[in-house]
């Protein structure tokens, strides 16, 4: 069971998911643009930018699994943690190997001894960025614009950036240069009508593919499945479907 909602943190959205030990299907977690900061088994981690698809974190035996988290904005992590986003592409690592671990043993009792550890994860998020530089606006706008379909062209010269200017800074505040994100981008707003109904050839162009053979094309490389395994699984799995990349430690 998945749930998510709205954080107080500018951009941010707060999440709980739990993995029940009944049998099932279980959907990889793709790729979306973000960074998070989770509480898992007791650990916090961040889960770093991904290119590709993870598997679920597998459950323990004989329990069931929560896994809590504050999901940044595109760009947003990097300030927050003080960390370079490509530094992290591709990995889940716990939060003690960037932070002083006296720090993050404090923060980790504050989140366990909690009610609600996602309430006590945001808590920790709001406190943390009230102390930390603002993320990049203009590269929040960057994201906005390449999420609302624009070339990476356009959306460098509306930034005032050249191209190699913007794929430097880009590294660091989204982990990969702007066309990867870019595809990540369209491939969520594609797979975002595909769950609402949209048959695949409308979803491709209407999230900005070609057709419908480019969209199955992304989805085989970023998602490591196809169109119909994909919608397979939506119905097999009574879970909400993840937006984020990084719903699970991995």
């Amino acid at each position: 069971m998945y749930a998510e909602r709205a954080s107080r943190l500018d951009g941010a959205v707060v999440w709980t998911r739990t993995v029940l030990t009944t049998p099932g299907p279980a959907r990889p977690v793709l790729p979306d643009g973000c960074m998070d900061l989770l509480w898992a088994d007791g650990t916090l981690y961040v889960a770093g930018p991904d290119t590709r698809a993870h598997p679920p974190g597998e459950t323990p035996a004989g329990a069931d699994a929560r896994y809590d988290g504050v999901r940044f904005a595109p760009g947003a992590a990097p300030a927050f943690l003080g960390v370079p986003a490509h530094e992290l592409r591709d990995q889940r690592v716990e939060l003690a190997d960037l932070w002083p671990a006296a720090r993050v043993r404090a923060l980790a009792g504050r989140v366990g001894g909690a009610p609600d550890p996602a309430v006590a994860l945001e808590d920790l998020a709001l406190r943390h960025a009230a102390d930390a530089p603002r993320p990049d606006p203009v590269l929040r706008a960057v994201a906005r614009r390449l999420d609302a379909g624009a070339a990476v062209t356009a959306a460098a010269e509306a930034a005032g950036l050249s191209a190699r200017h913007l794929h430097r800074r880009c590294l660091y505040a989204f982990g990969y240069g702007p066309k990867t994100l870019a595809r990540i981008l369209r491939l969520q707003r594609a797979l975002a009508l595909v769950r609402a109904g949209v048959p695949y050839a409308d979803a491709a162009l209407a999230a900005g593919c070609a057709d419908q053979a480019h969209l199955s094309r992304e989805v085989r490389d970023l998602a490591g499945t196809t169109l119909g395994a994909y919608t397979a699984s939506l119905s097999a799995n009574s879970e909400t479907p993840q937006p984020s990349g990084s719903s699970t430690t991995a």
